[in-house]
């Protein structure tokens, strides 16, 4: 997804905001490094089967593949990944409530198989703007993720009278129903509020999410991701509210890494990366992954497995007359389980502790 790196998220925000009265439902520091503490050091990706093109495809029931899904979850075991970072749908949650839930019920048992513990995302702010039920369109020859939809849908969003009781609801029984479900990692309330031009029109759902979660309380701990430094307005808010600290990056410059990660240290909470990777703007599992492990963050990079989703294809270089770029942007393996690089996955295996 096109992202703004994170150069330092937080390097204008004032430390007292981190003192002031925390809101509602929020862990303490203290709890929360305890719960991070007992993870041990955590490696994963953001992850979508291979045969969706986006959150509604991999959700319905007519095309929900547990045997896919099983398949390249072996593959991610095989390289000592712990977690994935996978998108819900509100979509197929307000057509078929009860089978989203059976579905995520199957896909958490999958991930145990796979000693995996998977975190989940409920809103985003990325790429189509309109998203419908039913059939979804076919991927755009060489265009980065030209099938994903921005959740919930920009139409609906006009009515927030109408959206934010359905949204609510959503929440709250996804939340009720796998609140204290262990085989989860932890709940990402929002990818990138503000994105796509939204800005401050992003801010309500994100607070109202953020309430609605810590009214229910789960067991895991809640967050959203800091992805824009002049976003400070967000980013105060995700701070105050968060009870980990997670971030996108993907510079491809060793020293912002580090300078990230310096940065948001000084707010007093475990830190977990859930977007890095792009091959082509120098973010690279060589250069990102050794500096996380070294700092005891989690890495989750974005991408696994090439499909329709076309993340192989840079953001901002669409190719539609190729079927494969000589450098991948993101992902790490091809539909028959070879990866791109077989020295990447050295370093993944070497840093994961997986011996050959």
């Amino acid at each position: 997804m096109k992202r703004i790196s994170l150069i330092a998220a937080a390097a204008a925000i004032l430390l007292a905001g981190c003192t002031q009265k925390q809101e509602q439902g929020q862990w303490s520091p203290e709890k929360a490094q305890a719960w991070y503490d007992g993870q041990g050091w955590l490696a994963g990706c953001d992850y979508i089967p291979a045969d969706a093109i986006n959150q509604i495809e991999m959700w319905s029931d007519s095309t929900y593949n547990h045997d896919l899904i099983d398949k390249e979850l072996g593959w991610a075991q095989g390289i000592g990944f712990k977690t994935l970072r996978v998108y819900l749908s509100s979509i197929v949650y307000e057509n078929d409530p009860q089978g989203l839930k059976d579905r995520m019920d199957d896909f958490i048992g999958i991930c145990r198989e796979h000693s995996i513990r998977p975190l989940f995302v409920f809103f985003d702010d990325c790429w189509n703007p309109d998203s419908q039920y039913g059939k979804q369109p076919e991927p755009k020859s060489g265009i980065h993720n030209s099938g994903w939809v921005q959740d919930p849908p920009v139409p609906a969003r006009a009515d927030t009278l109408t959206l934010f009781p359905k949204l609510e609801t959503y929440v709250k029984d996804i939340l009720t129903t796998f609140g204290d479900d262990d085989r989860i990692l932890l709940w990402d309330l929002y990818n990138e509020p503000g994105n796509s031009w939204h800005l401050d029109s992003s801010l309500p759902l994100l607070k109202n999410v953020f309430r609605w979660a810590q009214e229910i309380r789960p067991s895991q701990p809640i967050s959203a991701g800091l992805w824009n430094h002049d976003l400070k307005t967000f980013n105060d808010f995700q701070l105050r509210n968060s009870d980990v600290t997670t971030y996108h990056n993907y510079s491809g410059d060793p020293e912002c890494q580090q300078n990230a990660i310096d940065t948001l240290r000084t707010y007093g909470r475990p830190i977990i990366c859930t977007e890095y990777m792009a091959r082509t703007k120098g973010c690279t599992f060589q250069m990102a992954m050794p500096i996380l492990k070294q700092n005891n963050v989690a890495a989750i990079n974005w991408g696994f497995v090439a499909g329709k989703t076309n993340t192989i294809f840079a953001w901002d270089t669409p190719l539609p007359y190729i079927t494969e770029p000589e450098v991948w942007f993101h992902d790490i393996f091809r539909q028959d389980g070879t990866p791109f690089s077989e020295e990447e996955i050295a370093t993944i295996k070497e840093l994961t502790g997986v011996r050959n």
